[in-house]
């Protein structure tokens, strides 16, 4: 695999673009970078279900969903890391007395412990899936779960973040927050993968946007943040492409010389 790498790419802000789009040259970027022979990866704060047309779109069997929680290398779960039952349980009850909305995220499906609720709208419309959690207020006592989504404005969290050592909290949203077990990241994730691959850091690139690639853009030798990441995502990754909106996956694939 000396001549071959691995990418991994964040979906939101990098893959689809602000409209949630999969821009054309991203798609044709991809098809070089797999007929060239390398292999592309996907890693991201969503559940697997969440993006599965884009897997499809894109040919791509090997990935890193939940944050890290739950890995995949060429359709084979190599690695899952639930989180704590009991203290999900302690934080559900919590967030209930709060009007703050839980949703759980399953490998392949999402419920929800209210029946409905303005922040759950409000957040999960910026995605645009297409689809809302069932109500079930018991699901998280039924399954293994690897992400749950806590809504709550910003601000309102560290009550949770003072109580719950076994999580680690990351904001997506003005009105939402990522929960995953303490120590989680797509980093970890990632280091999951290249323990079975073998790439060398060299060969290793990534391309994030947001606050949860922080770990990735710092971990991967070669990171990539986007145009339209923050200045502070920025000062953690060695190079800087164009905005998402601007083919910023081409530019900087043509940067680090992976593409012609």
């Amino acid at each position: 695999m000396k001549d071959k790498s691995i990418i991994f790419f964040d979906i939101d802000g990098t893959l689809l673009n602000t409209e949630k789009k999969l821009p054309d040259t991203t798609r044709q970027a991809v098809d070089e970078l797999k007929k060239a022979g390398h292999i592309v990866a996907i890693a991201t704060g969503r559940a697997p279900f969440m993006y599965k047309e884009l897997r499809e779109a894109l040919g791509i069997d090997t990935y890193v969903s939940c944050n890290g929680q739950y890995v995949v290398l060429e359709g084979e779960v190599i690695y899952r890391n639930p989180l704590d039952a009991r203290a999900l349980a302690d934080l559900t009850r919590q967030a209930l007395e709060n009007d703050h909305p839980v949703v759980y995220l399953s490998e392949d499906e999402m419920r929800s412990n209210v029946p409905e609720h303005e922040y759950i709208t409000e957040g999960l419309s910026t995605l645009k899936l297409g689809i809302t959690p069932t109500h079930d207020s018991s699901y998280h006592e039924e399954k293994e779960l690897y992400q749950t989504l806590l809504f709550c404005p910003e601000g309102e969290e560290q009550q949770y973040e003072e109580a719950y050592d076994a999580f680690n909290f990351i904001r997506w949203h003005p009105v939402s927050l990522d929960v995953i077990p303490r120590g989680g990241s797509k980093a970890n994730g990632i280091e999951k993968l290249i323990d079975h691959l073998g790439f060398s850091a060299e060969r290793q690139f990534a391309f994030g946007d947001g606050p949860n690639d922080i770990e990735m853009l710092t971990t991967v030798h070669n990171s990539y943040a986007m145009g339209n990441a923050t200045d502070l995502v920025k000062s953690y990754a060695k190079y800087e492409t164009r905005h998402v909106d601007e083919d910023g996956i081409l530019h900087g694939l043509k940067m680090a010389g992976l593409i012609q």
